[in-house]
């Protein structure tokens, strides 16, 4: 026997400096990963919102700024509110207000709550901002591309901004019978998120936010630092505000804070104080990475966030600059870039004497400096179009400037006859948005900041950037010249149904068919009551969904109903019997994922039958064998299969008959495709070579047990029941003498 000799200690030396290395390259690596994951950037892949004016969507968000428009408004009609009896154009009367007008959504009362699964009685006793909070959540959403059903169990995350709990005071005194066991959780605070969670079965962190003005933006900011740290894989991120009662008018006018005519003047000489307003927004928010993975339009991206308080300043609701200026350091510094890489900021802007002027000298004490004067920061604030809408003020900014980024536009600030004179606006390269600007493509992504600050101290910063270019893909020839293409519309009842078709008739000019076709297909859920448009061209789209709205026929137009859940989705393989000369023919040529799987359907058969698969599908003749058609059906099917599988249909269970059988079994891998066409081809030359002839099989419409009864009486070990395929349909089999006697007596007998 020999041993190995031990290992000298220079050698042990060696192995021991080796592996430490080793682990010191490892460490090192987990360490840069760890620090580029506290840095990555994140997408916004889905917006959804409220806004006052009309506003249901980002589109008419733009539509609002983009045309300058004024969204105050008198008083809502439907909240109870005693107008005549708390106004007092005296400023600082007990009880009063001297300002009526705001900026306010004034269907917040409307609701669908069949369409949630909440029954009335539940719905009247939810706070409307939680109402709109679930609403724009599903929009942000679909918006994305994510059908919400499909989210469900998974570690999606809520963050929301809420500020006002008073609506429970109110429908309390209204109707606390009809409420009643239900007003605790349709008002308190953290079932605002947490409703959102539950309604869509997430199972990541549910977190409601007040630092009260800036909640919306310290919302998206814990949504980011969420993603960052693992702690979820998509976010719903955002605020809502919708004033139950007067009572924040008469507080403020108390103060003298309010402007009387309701409006927000950012920035301008005759600012004179705010200007209430409600709204609603949701952002769907994911790791840059992920969003690429998964295929998500970006709408824009994350780059960096910050928080901060003022501490002990110059009084507990006033705002402090030096810690602006922190806050806005602090995110460029999370974002990794400098003050002149920022090129617009979306201010808060509240249009009050003492906070305009020391958020506008912060802003001239960071962005505006070491920058050239002919690049100025642009600064402006959607508050001068709708209000301070609060809690949701910070992502209706965000909203705003991701769709400025999108079409190189930044909208004009109303209400600036002239720049504030109690700003020194020399002091940096910063200017007012007085006229629509256009915002140039440049040597980098085009860059703007998101400011908060809340009367609580607490203060946000969000950097916002360009959605990176979308990588160009070689698209088939013939993607664009399918020639049917299924449009789906769904909703929770006939009349919603016809709103959708509504909707997606706008779509029409803006969109192709096939992409309608793919979106409405995968990325919206399907829901009980069901349309589907068979169009080639978007005259016939137009034309099937005008159809549907109107509840009028069509021959393009499949209408239908299932009840409840449609639930899970089986494929269902047929057996012979369902053949024609030419079938498929047409799917080689359009499609490559159905080519390519009937090129491997051919080569698994081949050596198995004397014929080849893409020849035989026009000849008639070789169709009347049954050696020849069984396996051609088995391919398509598998083919078939490969095709809406590639569309994203996945199937829950597979089922089949006869033939068909082989292939469900193929495609749920209980068998090879070599092993499901090895049994597909032999099987069929069994039955075509050597069983043909020696019996056969015949429909009764009969019952089983008639039928059984008519076998007893003359045909008793000749004629046996085959299938029962309905209570009144049964199949039999045996000699072709006895069938051909059994058949005849059924006849005679009608």
């Amino acid at each position: 026997m020999s041993s190995a000799a031990p290992a000298s200690n220079e050698e042990k030396l060696r192995e021991y400096l080796r592996r430490a290395m080793t682990d010191l390259h490892e460490a090192r690596e987990r360490v840069r990963q760890v620090e580029s994951s506290r840095h990555e950037p994140i997408a916004i892949v889905g917006m959804g919102c409220r806004f006052p004016g009309g506003v249901t969507s980002p589109e008419g968000l733009w539509d609002l700024v983009a045309s300058e428009t004024d969204a105050i408004s008198p008083f809502p009609v439907d909240r109870g509110w005693d107008v005549a009896g708390i106004y007092d154009p005296e400023p600082g009367r007990p009880g009063r207000t001297y300002s009526r007008e705001g900026g306010f959504l004034h269907d917040a009362g409307d609701f669908d709550a069949a369409f949630f699964g909440i029954s009335p009685r539940e719905a009247m006793a939810m706070d409307p901002q939680q109402r709109l909070l679930l609403e724009t959540s599903w929009e942000a959403l679909e918006r994305a591309g994510i059908d919400p059903h499909t989210l469900r169990g998974s570690r999606t995350g809520v963050y929301a901004g809420v500020m006002y709990h008073d609506y429970g005071t109110s429908v309390a005194d209204a109707a606390e019978d009809e409420v009643a066991g239900f007003l605790g959780t349709g008002t308190s605070g953290s079932v605002f998120t947490g409703r959102v969670s539950y309604t869509l079965g997430f199972e990541g962190p549910a977190v409601t936010v007040d630092t009260a003005c800036s909640s919306s933006l310290v919302a998206l900011h814990l949504a980011v630092q969420a993603l960052r740290n693992g702690e979820c894989d998509l976010a719903l991120a955002g605020g809502v505000t919708v004033m139950a009662g007067p009572g924040t008018f008469v507080e403020f006018s108390r103060q003298r804070g309010l402007a009387a005519d309701g409006r927000c003047k950012a920035f301008s000489d005759t600012a004179d104080g705010t200007g209430w307003s409600e709204g609603a927004g949701v952002l769907a928010v994911e790791r840059l990475s992920d969003a690429l993975r998964n295929g998500h339009r970006i709408l824009a991206v994350v780059r960096g966030t910050a928080v901060n308080q003022d501490g002990a300043s110059n009084g507990l609701t006033a705002p402090n600059g030096p810690s602006q200026q922190r806050v806005i350091r602090r995110a460029l510094e999370n974002a990794g870039l400098s003050t002149g890489d920022v090129d617009a900021v979306e201010a808060h802007g509240t249009g009050t004497r003492l906070g305009d002027p020391i958020e506008a000298q912060a802003l001239l004490a960071t962005y505006g400096q070491n920058r050239p004067a002919e690049q100025p920061l642009w600064l402006g604030s959607l508050k001068s179009n709708i209000g301070h809408a609060q809690a949701a003020a910070g992502v209706g900014g965000v909203i705003k400037m991701v769709l400025a980024m999108q079409h190189g536009e930044l909208p004009r600030t109303l209400h600036i006859d002239q720049p504030s004179s109690q700003v020194d606006w020399s002091a940096g390269a910063v200017s007012l948005l007085t006229e629509p600007t256009t915002w140039p493509a440049l040597d980098r992504p085009r860059r703007s900041a998101v400011s908060s600050f809340g009367v609580s101290g607490t203060n946000a910063h969000v950097i916002l950037e360009q959605a990176p270019q979308p990588e160009t893909t070689d698209e088939p020839e013939n993607v664009r010249t399918l020639g049917t293409v299924p449009v789906v519309v769904s909703a929770r009842s006939d009349e919603a149904l016809r709103d959708q078709a509504r909707q997606l008739a706008d779509l029409v000019d803006a969109s192709s068919v096939l992409d309608l076709g793919y979106s409405t297909a995968v990325s919206r859920s399907a829901f009980e009551h069901r349309a589907v448009v068979l169009a080639e061209n978007a005259a016939a789209l137009q034309a099937g969904l005008e159809a549907i709205a109107t509840d009028e026929p069509s021959t393009d137009v499949v209408t239908g109903a299932v009840a409840g859940d449609a639930g899970q989705t089986v494929f269902v393989f047929p057996g012979q019997g369902t053949q024609w000369v030419g079938m498929a023919v047409q799917l080689l040529a359009e499609s490559p994922t159905f080519a390519a799987s009937m090129a491997r359907c051919e080569d698994a058969l081949n050596g198995l039958v004397d014929w080849k698969l893409t020849d035989i599908l026009t000849d008639e003749d070789a169709l009347q064998r049954v050696d020849v058609v069984q396996p051609a059906c088995f391919a398509i099917m598998i083919s078939l299969a490969e095709l809406w599988r590639s569309a994203g249909i996945q199937p829950d269970a597979v089922i089949g008959h006869s033939q068909g059988e082989i292939a469900a079994a193929v495609v749920c891998g209980a068998l090879s495709l070599e092993d499901g066409a090895r049994i597909s081809a032999l099987r069929a030359q069994i039955i075509g070579r050597q069983l043909a002839g020696h019996g056969g099989m015949a429909s009764i419409a009969l019952p089983a047990t008639e039928v059984e009864q008519r076998i007893a009486s003359s045909w008793t070990g000749r004629l046996h029941i085959a299938a029962i395929n309905s209570p009144t349909s049964t199949v039999i089999a045996g000699g072709p003498d006895a069938l051909t006697e059994m058949v005849a007596a059924c006849e005679t007998e009608d």
